[in-house]
């Protein structure tokens, strides 16, 4: 195996990981972490050097938002799983986190997982997102107020439609 392959192939535990985060889904993470990885085997030569990890998020964030545009006119379905009564401390804490991430319109959603998560830094995020630094910023910033105030039993904030 080459060297890119053997890169490509690091990174699939960090693409998984943000892959379940945005989708909150095992199976459509892994089918966009396996789609990601078909493109970037298939563009090895459009890969001129430089931020392989970017650019691996790059393709997975814009398979995401094509996934999301399809799906854009059905209604979004959770399942409900458990009461809240039935939950102990910790098992309720991670739902409230899943509920307040999930109350994030996607861009946002995205850029908090991929600063707090993934530890990429404003710059990286950027260009992942094909957005400035700013725009980066700001998104983060109304995030971390959202999943604040999901946190501290505020209603969340309308969302955004762009």
């Amino acid at each position: 195996m080459d060297i890119f392959r053997d890169s490509v192939e690091r990174m699939i535990p960090a693409l998984r990981r943000y892959a379940r985060a945005l989708t909150h889904d095992a199976d459509i993470a892994d089918d966009l972490v396996q789609d990601t990885l078909v493109r970037a085997l298939r563009s090895e030569r459009l890969f001129h050097g430089g931020d392989l990890r970017g650019w691996l998020y790059t393709i997975l964030t814009n398979l995401n938002r094509n996934r999301r545009r399809s799906l854009a006119r059905r209604p979004a379905l959770m399942p409900l799983t458990d009461s809240p009564e039935a939950a102990g401390g910790t098992e309720a804490e991670n739902r409230d986190i899943e509920r307040a991430l999930a109350s994030l319109v996607e861009d946002q959603r995205a850029v908090l997982l991929l600063v707090v998560l993934e530890g990429l830094s404003y710059r990286e995020v950027a260009e992942v997102q094909g957005v400035p630094v700013g725009t980066v910023m700001s998104r983060l910033a109304r995030a971390r107020a959202q999943v604040r105030a999901c946190l501290d039993g505020e209603r969340p904030a309308l969302r955004r439609v762009k």
